[in-house]
């Protein structure tokens, strides 16, 4: 089923057409022949879509613990310099992310001793003990604004069977962890899964007339958020398991969604286990937008009433077409796997009138 929402001269395609349904030819989808849970399935009870990626009880707190509350996982590195990509920042390989593969069933199969496995790659591939840079937050907000200041997280790079291990409820770690890394991380952190996936949406690159610039890997906790923002490119977001929330705005809503500049800062995670926050002082300022839209602050931002939320969720076996330029703020089930296809949007004329948007914005003093 498709949904296409013609407002303000833009096309927004909520793709629902199921995974396991893929056709051959163009209508061919990522990860043709998987189940829909089938990426690192697990084999735990209370799973959420079968992947054993348990759901923490209501009301429950998490462990605030420093380093040391760590149960069966050992703490991870800091990343590196120059390892963290912002939105917009994808520069990943756009052609040859490996080689298309059939096989029935399987997926990403089972966790066995707390190692994750392919099972439906011939080699069994091990990618529990893989490294990923891991997106470490004190409430679930990368990327956002805390007060006079935009944040950044604090990155750490995990074994991905220990971040399984947190979400499952095994181990503990301070914060809240989302492998959210978007300079292509699926096939740099985790070229083992890369067998196992199509290369590219064949409809969208053919429509497009490219390859895409990066794909991307999400695996986090219910709590981590994604602030309300806006990308150059063209998304092509594929739900693996559970099922994320998207609310969207059009472009055309521009005039209605306030931006500020706001000093760059970063998380730091101490030994203690707790967080500071530290000043970027050679980034200048960053615009951002420092709405919450599940709670706006109407009395500050009054034009925001006048604003169109689009809201949409995309489960287990969908896919979304998310145009670029489009605002979107995004929540996500516990435990919950997407992969995504960025595509370098046209500079062409519909950006022009985009910019052309902004300026007029700025000029009656809506912005």
């Amino acid at each position: 089923m498709y949904e296409l929402v013609n407002k303000h001269n833009h096309l927004l395609t909520l793709g629902c057409q199921r995974v396991g349904q893929a056709r051959e030819g163009a209508a061919s989808l990522l990860l043709r022949g998987y189940r829909t849970c089938g990426l690192l399935a697990g084999e735990g009870k209370g799973a959420v879509g079968g992947c054993g990626l348990q759901r923490r009880e209501a009301g429950r707190t998490r462990p605030r613990g420093g380093l040391g509350a760590w149960q069966g996982c050992v703490p991870g590195r800091a990343a590196g310099a120059g390892a963290r990509a912002g939105k917009g920042g994808a520069s990943g390989p756009g052609r040859g992310l490996g080689r298309r593969r059939r096989h029935g069933g399987g997926g990403f199969g089972s966790r066995a001793e707390g190692v994750t496995r392919i099972s439906g790659c011939g080699k069994g591939a091990t990618v529990g003990s893989t490294e990923v840079s891991v997106a470490v937050t004190p409430d679930g907000y990368a990327d956002a604004v805390r007060g006079d200041r935009f944040v950044m997280p604090a990155e750490r790079c995990l074994p991905l069977s220990c971040v399984l291990d947190v979400l499952e409820g095994r181990a503990r770690h301070p914060g809240v962890l989302y492998v959210q890394k978007q300079c292509s991380n699926l096939p740099t952190e985790l070229p083992q899964l890369l067998p196992d996936l199509e290369p590219h949406v064949p409809w969208a690159s053919e429509a497009l007339g490219k390859m895409p610039d990066a794909v991307n890997f999400w695996l986090g906790e219910a709590a981590a958020v994604t602030s309300l923002h806006k990308d150059h490119y063209e998304n092509l977001y594929c739900v693996v398991s559970g099922e994320k929330h998207f609310l969207l705005h059009p472009p055309s809503d521009r005039p209605f969604i306030p931006y500020e500049l706001y000093t760059p800062a970063t998380y730091q995670l101490t030994e203690e286990g707790s967080f500071k926050m530290v000043d970027e002082e050679a980034m200048e300022k960053v615009p951002w937008i420092p709405l919450d839209p599940l709670a706006p602050d109407l009395a500050r931002y009054p034009s925001y009433s006048q604003a169109q939320a689009l809201r949409c969720t995309v489960r287990a076996g969908e896919m979304l077409y998310l145009p670029a330029l489009w605002f979107h703020h995004v929540q996500q089930s516990h435990g919950c796997i997407a992969v995504n296809f960025w595509y370098d949007m046209e500079y062409d004329l519909k950006y022009s009138y985009f910019r052309l948007l902004e300026s007029l914005t700025k000029a009656v003093g809506l912005h």
